[in-house]
Formats: C-alpha cells, sequence, structure tokens
C-alpha cells in the first residue's frame, strides 16, 4: 500500500476517503506542473541571457 506523509504523519492512501484521494492527485497534478513550468523558465532565462549577451556585442563599443 502507498503511504502519504502530511505534515510528518503517515497516512494509508486506501484508507483515505474519495475526496481526500481527490485532493491529494490534485495536488500531485499542481507540483507536477509547477515543476515543468520552472524548467520552462529556466530555458526562457537562459535564452533572455543569451539575446542580451548577443544584443551587446552587436552594440557599437562607446556610446553617445
Amino acid at each position: 500500500m502507498a503511504k502519504i506523509n502530511i505534515d510528518g504523519k503517515e497516512y494509508e492512501f486506501d484508507d483515505l476517503s474519495n475526496e481526500q484521494k481527490g485532493q491529494i492527485l490534485s495536488l500531485q497534478f499542481v507540483e507536477t506542473e509547477l515543476q515543468r513550468l520552472e524548467a520552462q523558465i529556466a530555458v526562457f532565462k537562459t535564452a533572455q541571457m543569451a539575446y542580451i549577451n548577443e544584443l551587446k556585442s552587436l552594440l557599437p563599443t562607446t556610446a553617445n
């Protein structure tokens, strides 16, 4: 049986009500989506820095 740990207390997943199980599944979905979005943000930040660096290399070395 799968055990769920909430605030340091373990619960048997199969012993939980359907509503409780639903909340756990929703929480797992949200946590997975947050991880996916954080990975996307890292990609976008990397691209942002690449664009900034490329722009700097294209600008004249002395500004008016």
